[in-house]
């Protein structure tokens, strides 16, 4: 286990600690942090949104409110972003409270099947080559993943275009496309990543989601005209209607047995005392509940060596969550570490926030357990697809 020295700068930790953990280079232009995380809900600004979420270029017509990265990391909560449009204007509250939805309908689903959101949930999309699905001859794939590369954040339009150039149109496995965008996403969570890929791809629905010319001269004017196969563009009309072949349904997506296990403690469990608050990659704000529920304690998080030693994060990612536990630590007592925050909270009592996700089962002894801040309680009705879900939802006050 590696103490980390906040006073270092992002590239020193980097060359001193992560070496062989991550790949590329650079931090992204969105930063990290709670401030700047506030600073960014307060300013947001949604009028509009339902016309121009889907816009790509130029930059300043993009209606996404670029709030994904904070959202992710629970720096703001669903809660907190739900609550901060309630006076926007109707069209556009509702259709980005239903993206709201669509994350946090991510999250249930992912809390329930776990792993088994890698294989095709309902229907086996026809792409499974090895390689690499992305044409980069092609301008708009060369500037999206360009975009991806070198900020690490995309917009929902353009992540749907590269998931279904990889697969729908090139016949790649989409299990290897959704690994290379997550690796490089500061919002990268396997909950969004895997579900956006697979409905994308037809996996979820049946109906692949068709990526052609039209779309980009639509949604990114000008581009065409300077791509070098714009006379012979090979997307130039939609893909051929492909028609996918059932999977058998897994029984847990149509049922969960057991809610309460998907959804974690409904209050605050104490086994024993605290000594510090062990904060996740799930949980990094300042409205944690264990940090809110242990003011005077002082706060640790633990990069886990392993998951970055096979995952090969982008430095963007790293530097995104330097960024923010350097932000923390101007408001807390903090202690960064690289090593195991399994073996980290076997051997310290630790009050943790639970996280929906199949590796919290790691960790084996826990002093306190605090509630995860959903949006909605998980149910055990269907989560086949969003509306069948969503059917099964209280209402949201």
């Amino acid at each position: 286990m590696i103490e980390l020295d906040l006073s270092l700068t992002n590239e020193e930790l980097l060359q001193r600690h992560f070496a062989g953990l991550y790949q590329g280079t650079g931090a992204s232009s969105i930063p990290g942090g709670q401030s700047a995380a506030n600073q960014a809900l307060a300013e947001l600004d949604i009028r509009g949104y339902a016309a121009n979420r889907s816009e790509v270029l130029p930059t300043h017509a993009r209606g996404a409110s670029v709030l994904s990265p904070y959202i992710r990391h629970n720096l703001l909560t669903l809660r907190q972003v739900w609550d901060r449009v309630e006076n926007a204007p109707s069209k556009d509250r509702e259709k980005f409270r239903d993206e709201l939805l669509w994350q946090e309908y991510a999250r249930h689903l992912y809390a329930r099947v776990g792993k088994r959101m890698f294989s095709a949930l309902r229907f086996e999309p026809a792409g499974s080559a090895q390689g690499d699905g992305w044409d980069r001859e092609m301008h708009c794939i060369d500037i999206v993943v360009s975009e991806l590369e070198e900020d690490g954040w995309l917009v929902n339009q353009t992540r749907m275009w590269l998931a279904s150039h990889w697969s729908v149109r090139n016949g790649m496995d989409w299990r290897l496309g959704q690994e290379r965008m997550y690796r490089e996403l500061i919002d990268g969570s396997r909950a969004a990543n895997l579900l956006g890929w697979q409905w994308t791809v037809g996996a979820g629905t049946g109906k692949p989601y068709g990526f052609a010319r039209w779309q980009v001269e639509k949604r990114a004017p000008g581009i065409c005209m300077r791509c070098p196969l714009n006379k012979a563009c090979p997307i130039q009309e939609f893909p051929e209607e492909q028609i996918l072949d059932r999977v058998e349904r897994d029984a847990l997506v149509e049922n969960d047995p057991n809610p309460k296990r998907t959804a974690g403690p409904v209050a605050a469990l104490e086994i024993s005392k605290p000594e510090v608050v062990l904060l996740t990659i799930d949980s990094l704000g300042d409205s944690d509940p264990a940090l809110t529920a242990n003011p005077d304690l002082p706060a640790v998080f633990v990069f886990n060596e392993t998951a970055l030693q096979k995952l090969q994060l982008s430095s963007k990612r790293i530097h995104f969550y330097l960024e923010t536990l350097k932000d923390l630590a101007t408001r807390r007592e903090l202690r960064v570490y690289l090593g195991s925050p399994y073996s980290y909270a076997d051997a310290q009592a630790v009050a943790v926030t639970f996280a929906p996700v199949p590796s919290f089962s790691r960790f084996k002894k826990i002093a306190q357990l605090h509630p995860y801040p959903w949006l909605v309680t998980p149910h055990a009705g269907s989560v086949r697809s969003f509306s069948a879900w969503r059917e099964k939802l209280p209402k949201i006050r």
